[in-house]
């Protein structure tokens, strides 16, 4: 067994400006079941108050018969679920915007989203970013949309930016002494 790569090759690291074109639809890979827990945390982290989200006996004697999925998880979880396509190398979030919600959210639904490129540009200010706009659709098991909304995004061109690619494992006694055990 060796305790060093012979060849070494980099997984995903996401796009950068100029890969993106307008038109291209990303299916984002992960999808991911909602639980009660996250339901109850993100409103007692956020300081949300309508028991429609964690007052069960509440949300019974609703039209939904059923505690709602808070609004603002089913945002950041799609917008989470579009990183590894989208803004692995984002400098800023622009703004979010058209942000519909046209079916609910419930405990125990998957969630799946993908994006589409609306449009791209140079920055005017920052010549290292580009100005990526999309749309993206968050959608359940059932595929029904949940949400769609678009975001806008400075992403580094190529070359510009962090670069954390540039970590690599040191094989120093200690390592090299783990394998043995």
């Amino acid at each position: 067994m060796t305790s060093e790569p012979k060849h070494y090759t980099p997984g995903w690291t996401g796009r950068y400006f100029e890969d993106f074109t307008v038109g291209e639809v990303y299916r984002h890979p992960l999808g991911r079941t909602i639980t009660r827990t996250d339901n109850i945390w993100t409103t007692l982290i956020t300081q949300n108050s309508s028991p429609i989200h964690f007052d069960a006996h509440y949300a019974e004697q609703t039209e939904f018969g059923r505690p709602l999925v808070d609004s603002t998880f089913t945002l950041a979880l799609v917008t989470g679920q579009s990183v590894v396509d989208l803004s692995q190398h984002v400098l800023a979030n622009l703004g979010w915007d058209k942000v519909r919600l046209p079916h609910p959210v419930f405990e125990g639904d998957t969630i799946y989203s993908e994006s589409e490129v609306l449009s791209t540009r140079e920055s005017r200010s920052r010549p290292e970013v580009g100005v990526v706009r999309v749309r993206t659709v968050g959608f359940n098991q059932r595929s029904e949309i949940v949400i769609v909304f678009e975001r806008t995004m400075l992403i580094y061109k190529s070359g510009c930016g962090p670069d954390f690619t540039g970590v690599s494992p040191v094989w120093d006694e200690a390592a090299r002494k783990a394998l043995q055990s």
